[in-house]
């Protein structure tokens, strides 16, 4: 089915409010999944609806609960999710970041109790589009296994950075720290298809195709030991700081057993008008990305995202029509 941005926004509120949603937080849920699909993220954007809103009506969720922060320090904003969607209190950190980092040069929110972090790459972006560098760490469900280990105890850790570039849209890194997003596995999984190899092991610590079998073993870090010492430095960025639930605490975000998955967050935003004095490092960093443009194989990070949400904007998204099923019976 083929869907304007604001009908399928609209189409995600309607679901929501009907799964025991307030509609502020319908609101913020739905702009960050629609916003996701129109990336060409569709393992955050619709398919996590069912998930989003069985959660909800059995309480894993709290779909009412408006998040609440507090400002311990200058350059500290500490926000509670109180066990509802990451989004509203992302909203937070959004509305508040900006000011405290061009007073301080530097400021940093943490969140607790929270929940998936959703396409952080459009988290940071948002900061950017203000003048400001961002980076953001998030944990997840432990789906990864600390380097040579069976046990998991580290999501996939996503991390994600965007720098401002005068006159052209941000740089915007946004990377899990397992080979893929584990909600490509999700997606799969849906559909009945395999997966590549080398992208999960099944519990046994082998190898595997199988869709269900990755999504009850473990993640293949990227980078392979590397990527596993990346995933432990986001885990106490996320929630050892937060103090929400380390990974192996948390309770699945794909289905609705259990308790609250009580995730962290972390986000930096960083004022580059006063960390060089004499210089511009907004030029520099305007004067780098020039260069690496000039290659004519080479596109910056964030572009190809960028390019699919201004499509999406003009001619709307095509929706698979089992998802958009799955979607109506809830």
């Amino acid at each position: 089915m083929l869907l304007t941005l604001s009908d399928a926004r609209q189409l995600v509120i309607d679901t929501l409010l009907r799964n025991n949603v307030s509609a502020d937080n319908a609101a913020s849920v739905a702009t960050a999944l629609i916003a996701a699909e129109a990336s060409g993220q569709g393992g955050h954007g619709f398919r996590r609806i069912e998930a989003y809103a069985t959660q909800a009506r059995n309480g894993k969720v709290d779909g009412q609960v408006k998040p609440t922060f507090t400002r311990p320090a200058p350059g500290i904003l500490a926000i509670d999710a109180a066990h509802g969607y990451a989004y509203p209190a992302i909203d937070i950190a959004v509305a508040e970041l900006p000011e405290m980092a061009r007073t301080q040069g530097i400021a940093m929110a943490t969140i607790r109790r929270s929940h998936h972090a959703g396409v952080m790459g459009l988290t940071v972006e948002r900061f950017a589009q203000q003048g400001l560098l961002a980076i953001m760490t998030a944990n997840a469900p432990a789906a990864m296994a600390p380097w040579g280990g069976l046990r998991p105890m580290y999501g996939t850790n996503p991390l994600a950075f965007a720098a401002p570039v005068l006159g052209k849209d941000p740089i915007v890194v946004d990377m899990a720290l397992s080979k893929v997003a584990r909600g490509k596995i999700m997606a799969a999984r849906q559909k009945g298809a395999d997966i590549p190899e080398g992208w999960a092991l099944d519990r046994n610590g082998q190898p595997t195709t199988n869709s269900s079998e990755a999504m009850e073993g473990t993640m293949i870090p990227t980078g392979d030991a590397k990527g596993a010492a990346l995933a432990l430095m986001v885990e106490i960025l996320s929630a050892g700081l937060s103090a929400a639930h380390f990974s192996h605490e948390a309770t699945s975000l794909f289905d609705d057993k259990g308790a609250p998955p009580a995730l962290g967050h972390t986000i930096i935003v960083i004022d580059p008008r006063n960390t060089a004095p004499g210089f511009d490092p907004l030029e520099r960093i305007r004067y780098l990305a020039e260069e690496i443009a000039q290659d004519p194989n080479v596109r910056l990070p964030g572009r190809r995202g960028q390019a699919t949400r201004a499509k999406a904007a003009a001619e709307g998204i095509e929706v698979d029509d089992d998802v958009i099923a799955l979607v109506k019976s809830l």
